[in-house]
């Protein structure tokens, strides 16, 4: 009998052990299901990916090319004058230049203006040579101090009768320039930006200027004008020599156009890109020759036809000039046409004997 109660006794214990573990689970609800945090995947883990933060669009534009910065350009332009003499070529630092200029100089030989804003790495810009008095007029367009070695006669009147901002290499700023044993002079002539400006700090010319606006479509947007045009993927031009050709080719994908001379890529020394440029601008103006050495004048103010060429067409429209102060303007139908953002490279070339026989496309 004993032994019957001490057998229910222990059963019922289990049973209360039973009971009190299913009332324990029952109020602890979902907490038995939970799984460790430490142990990923686990069921109940309650997954949360964290989404990378938007990034903020960078704030500004650079004045002369339209492409975003992350911080404002407000420099004062530079304006370089690069020897295009075939001893010369290929030049340094023409890749970081918004804007190229090629005009003839003397001798049917061109002469670029490389106009430096937004850039200001150390790289060696050059070789560097000598400035007329159109190619001050050029530079000054831009508000830019003016950067050379050299000038004609009339040119060196200009600058120190009318005080110019410029640095000269030969007659007031040797220091900030060097000479490479890697050619032989006068070809060999090079300076940096991080040179330049501190001699026109030196010099105390201002080192911020009222920049002139240029107008720039949306990124990705293609001008009406341009979209009406005329499709110009291969282009020719001619300047005065035949043995000088310039040539660009329209790569549909980079939306650029890429530079040759004398069917060869025209290249950066430095870092061996290809010259190459989102807008081509070609201007016809009146030349004319003042001397038996070949040096010229070249009209930068009466306005002409010119040809703007973007995104794989060309549009045929004018040039103006409203004040000495102002840039040359690219017009049509009275409508100031907008570049695409990027670079710009403007030719000069004469309107003798026609404009349309210096230029090509296909």
């Amino acid at each position: 009998m004993m032994e019957k109660n001490q057998t229910n006794r222990k059963l019922g214990s289990l049973l209360l052990l039973i009971i009190m573990m299913i009332l324990v689970s029952a109020c602890g609800g979902d907490k038995g299901l939970q799984a460790d945090p430490n142990n990923k995947g686990d069921i109940g883990e309650i997954i949360d990916p964290a989404e990378p933060e938007p990034q903020p669009e960078p704030g500004f534009k650079a004045p002369f090319t339209g492409l975003k910065l992350e911080e404002k350009a407000e420099a004062r332009p530079i304006a370089v004058m690069v020897n295009n003499y075939k001893a010369a070529r290929p030049q340094s630092g023409l890749t970081h230049a918004d804007i190229v200029w090629e005009v003839l100089a003397e001798g049917g030989i061109t002469r670029l203006v490389a106009i430096f804003q937004s850039y200001e790495g150390t790289d060696k810009i050059g070789p560097i040579r000598s400035i007329r008095p159109y190619l001050i007029e050029m530079g000054e367009m831009y508000q830019a101090v003016l950067v050379h070695a050299g000038a004609s006669n009339d040119g060196y009147a200009i600058l120190q009768q009318q005080r110019k901002q410029h640095l000269d290499e030969i007659s007031n700023a040797g220091p900030f320039f060097w000479r490479e044993k890697f050619r032989k002079p006068p070809h060999n002539l090079y300076s940096s930006l991080e040179k330049m400006r501190e001699g026109a700090q030196q010099k105390k010319y201002p080192d911020q200027v009222l920049i002139p606006a240029m107008p720039f479509a949306a990124e990705g947007e293609v001008p009406p004008a341009t979209a009406a045009g005329v499709k110009a993927e291969e282009i020719d031009l001619y300047f005065s020599l035949k043995n000088y050709h310039v040539s660009y080719t329209y790569d549909a994908d980079k939306h650029l156009y890429s530079r040759f001379i004398n069917k060869e890529p025209h290249i950066d020394l430095d870092n061996e890109q290809q010259l190459t440029a989102s807008n081509l601008v070609v201007l016809g103006t009146r030349h004319k020759t003042l001397d038996d050495v070949g040096r010229l004048s070249v009209d930068l103010t009466s306005g002409g036809p010119a040809m703007l060429f973007q995104e794989g067409k060309m549009v045929e429209c004018e040039w103006v000039r409203s004040t000495k102060d102002d840039i040359i303007r690219i017009m049509k139908d009275g409508q100031e046409l907008p570049f695409v953002p990027g670079k710009t490279y403007y030719h000069l070339v004469p309107l003798t004997p026609s404009f349309e026989e210096h230029v090509t496309i296909g």
